[in-house]
């Protein structure tokens, strides 16, 4: 992996939860926005833009229908356009949320942590030739938010018990994954993808919870990567709901090594931390995109290896958009001027998604068309999920082109 060269990338968004119950309809992305009908079209579009890579995921539900039985047959056709045909180098996701119909109480299973490295060594096994960078399973923390402490996802647990029991099996099953792989390919780089944030405050009464706030957003990838001890911030939490001295031994055992940390960066990802009236800390406002900045330096500052930023954009109209682009843009450019190593800027996802509201909803799917991208989509009178293209095409396109980010801007915002 060359850290000297910086890959412009595109997202497009493979959320899957296939399972259904009253009150939860199936969220699966490429269906609902006919990605298993129009991938061509969707990877030409992305190739065209000039980029280097691309964010992209399989469906482990779809590939893998029953135990122990693979079929491959859309993922072979469309992963070999996309290499073979345009050029790109997927970022392949093998997880991005979900696990497959048959797998009984989804990532409680016992044996989810073996069977989700059984899968990942089938696809390494069959891809390896196209396929040379991974993540072993995309915003754990946010899984383990859906599933573990929101109800809205598979197994369906609430609280921070359920929490820190999703946690700690998805995090199980991301070190089996990474140990498979690599055995199956061993020159496979890893982009472990992370939702960061940043908050800031200024009331003297609260700013000792920051560092909390850090050590629980890291508290994943640290479990990945074998940093939690006795020593961490988040440790007394973990003891609180259930995690083990053992536990903790067999994580630091098989803990992995990434090549590159996924920064995936939002408005809505943090804001300004203050003091409410019932005596309790909360949110305010969002970021602004030059707040990137200090989300790269920390991570930086906090790991000390090459960050790639995998998802961001923003959910606004296509002037917001613009500024959000420029505002993050030059943010990159300005921590590569003071020496971190941001290799790559992804803006994700490429064109519009299904808002995941559409899963505790009940109107219809042209409701919850969220346009977050360079595309934006609505439905032709035949149900085409028709692309339009906005002047954000030609503006990344612009981008892309200069080869690196080049503009540092005007610097930092004030908050």
């Amino acid at each position: 992996m060359d850290n000297n060269i910086f890959h412009w990338a595109v997202g497009i968004e493979n959320t899957f939860i296939p399972q259904a119950r009253p009150g939860l309809r199936p969220l699966e992305e490429y269906e609902l926005t006919q990605h298993y009908q129009l991938w061509r079209e969707d990877i030409d579009r992305a190739a065209d833009l000039g980029i280097s890579q691309i964010r992209w995921g399989i469906p482990w539900y779809r590939v893998n229908p029953r135990p122990g039985r693979f079929e491959w047959g859309w993922v072979d056709e469309a992963l070999d356009y996309l290499v073979n045909q345009k050029g790109l180098q997927p970022i392949v996701d093998l997880m991005h949320y979900g696990t497959p119909l048959w797998l009984e109480n989804a990532f409680l299973n016992a044996s989810y942590p073996q069977r989700v490295a059984e899968y990942a060594t089938a696809v390494a096994e069959r891809y390896g030739r196209l396929v040379r960078f991974y993540t072993p399973l995309n915003e754990p923390t946010v899984n383990a938010e859906f599933c573990g402490r929101r109800a809205e996802w598979p197994p369906y647990l609430h609280g921070e018990d359920g929490y820190v029991k999703i946690l700690l099996q998805i995090v199980r099953g991301m070190a089996l994954t990474a140990q498979a792989v690599r055995a199956a390919d061993p020159d496979a780089v890893f982009v472990q993808v992370e939702a960061l944030g940043w908050r800031w405050t200024t009331d003297e009464r609260i700013q000792a919870q920051l560092p909390l706030y850090a050590a629980h957003t890291y508290l994943a990838y640290d479990l990945f990567t074998g940093r939690v001890n006795e020593n961490h911030l988040a440790w007394p939490y973990l003891r609180e709901h259930g995690v083990t001295e053992a536990d903790l031994a067999w994580l630091q055992q098989n803990a992995a090594e990434v090549d590159m940390l996924g920064v995936n960066l939002y408005p809505w990802s943090g804001g300004e931390l203050v003091m409410g009236e019932d005596g309790r800390s909360k949110l305010q406002g969002e970021l602004n995109g030059y707040h990137l900045a200090e989300v790269l330096r920390q991570a930086w500052q906090r790991y000390q290896i090459p960050l790639m930023v995998t998802e961001t954009s923003a959910r606004r109209d296509v002037n917001g958009r613009a500024q959000w682009m420029d505002e993050t843009i030059a943010a990159v450019a300005t921590v590569r001027a003071e020496g971190i190593p941001v290799v790559g800027y992804t803006w994700f996802p490429v064109m519009t998604m299904i808002d995941w509201e559409y899963r505790t909803a009940e109107a219809p799917l042209a409701d919850y068309l969220l346009h977050l991208g360079l595309w934006d989509a609505a439905f032709d009178e035949n149900g085409v999920l028709q692309r339009r293209p906005t002047p954000l095409v030609e503006k990344y396109r612009r981008y892309v082109a200069q080869g690196s980010p080049n503009n540092p801007g005007t610097g930092e915002r004030e908050r």
